[in-house]
């Protein structure tokens, strides 16, 4: 059974995803809305952390050094200026997805172990992540005009 490779690769997202949410947050403080809600974010990640560890507590766990692509999505520091605020948001979006689509196929193994507690995480969590992603959409909405039109710099 392969689910234990996927909670670890789960597990790794949602960590780096929430310590992706504190970086914006901390790189774009002049941005209040951005700076508070990638905190609420990050915070709610950590949620997800704990409602997985039970989990990986029955099914174990695999953690492969493979994520490459997760950790190139990973901010050791944040870009600056309008441009740089719009960059970090679509990382945030990309991480994100790759999130939410992990939860997908970490979901349809629950169907079919018919694991009722695993079932209701994964729907507790879809539902954190799906806000997080519209969030991020109107977000991302909101700051291309200015960045891309009329900021300077």
């Amino acid at each position: 059974m392969h689910l234990a490779t996927y909670l670890g690769l789960l597990h790794t997202s949602l960590q780096t995803l929430a310590g992706a949410f504190r970086e914006v947050a901390k790189g774009h403080g002049d941005e209040p809305d951005v700076e508070h809600t990638c905190q609420v974010l990050a915070q709610r990640l950590d949620g997800q952390v704990d409602q997985l560890t039970p989990i990986v507590e029955r099914y174990g766990e695999d953690r492969e050094p493979e994520p490459e692509r997760l950790h190139a999505a990973e901010f050791e520091e944040t870009r600056s200026g309008a441009v740089g605020l719009l960059r970090d948001l679509q990382d945030l979006y990309a991480l994100a997805s790759f999130t939410d689509m992990t939860w997908t196929v970490v979901g349809q193994a629950a169907q079919g172990l018919r694991d009722k507690e695993l079932l209701q995480v994964v729907s507790s969590c879809e539902q954190d992540t799906a806000r997080q992603l519209a969030w991020l959409k109107t977000r991302i909405k909101q700051s291309a005009p200015q960045a891309l039109i009329a900021a300077r710099g």
